[in-house]
């Protein structure tokens, strides 16, 4: 969505609709974009993906069903709520 102008280090992204603070550090060297899809894991960017990619990913979490609804349920749990 947007890269922090004050911590260029982080991002606010949407993750399946919930807004986050991720860092990208160690996405250096990476041109990244708001739009861009990215792989995240524990609060980190791992790497930029493609929507191919991203789309493949996203399937495979839905297809394990219940863990995957049971985790986007405690994310939106936690959402952090703008200003």
């Amino acid at each position: 969505m947007e890269i922090l102008s004050d911590r260029p280090d982080l991002a606010m992204v949407d993750v399946s609709g919930v807004k986050r603070a991720i860092n990208i550090g160690l996405l250096e060297g990476e041109f990244i974009v708001p739009g861009d899809w990215i792989l995240i894991h524990v609060g980190f960017a791992l790497s930029k993906i493609d929507e191919v990619e991203a789309r493949a990913a996203l399937d495979f979490l839905e297809s394990i069903g219940q863990a995957y609804e049971d985790e986007i349920a405690a994310l939106r749990e936690s959402m952090i709520e703008e200003g």
